[in-house]
């Protein structure tokens, strides 16, 4: 088993930046992909962006492209997201989401991931 914790949500005003931290914990021995996944107030979970087993294969939504930068750090566990130029509709909590039976363009479907965080809230204030 594999646990995931997130942290760094927070209350930002719009324009400012946040980042998201994901540590695994359990079984890291194996290597996993990684997805970042969001669900605002009476919506759906939504994919945000995801990494590959390698850091080179980067995934966004669209809305988040140029403004969000997912990021990994093996040594440590942990998957990272950058976000930069908020806006108040990025408010959501924000769930990271591991995989070891996927990789690629499967990476935005959140069927694919077999562990998910508890999540973390960020608010953007307008």
């Amino acid at each position: 088993q594999v646990q995931l914790v997130e942290s760094g949500g927070g209350l930002v005003q719009a324009g400012g930046s946040l980042r998201l931290s994901c540590a695994a914990s359990g079984r890291t021995n194996s290597r996993y992909s990684m997805g970042w996944f969001r669900q605002a107030p009476a919506k759906e979970r939504d994919f945000v962006a995801a990494i590959g087993l390698s850091a080179d294969n980067t995934y966004y939504t669209d809305s988040v492209k140029g403004r969000f930068t997912i990021s990994r750090d093996n040594a440590k566990n942990t998957v990272y997201l950058q976000m930069n130029s908020l806006k108040p509709e990025d408010t959501a909590v924000y769930y990271c989401a591991g995989t070891a039976r996927a990789d690629g363009s499967w990476l935005r479907s959140q069927n694919v991931y077999d562990f998910w965080g508890q999540g973390t809230q960020v608010t953007v204030s307008s």
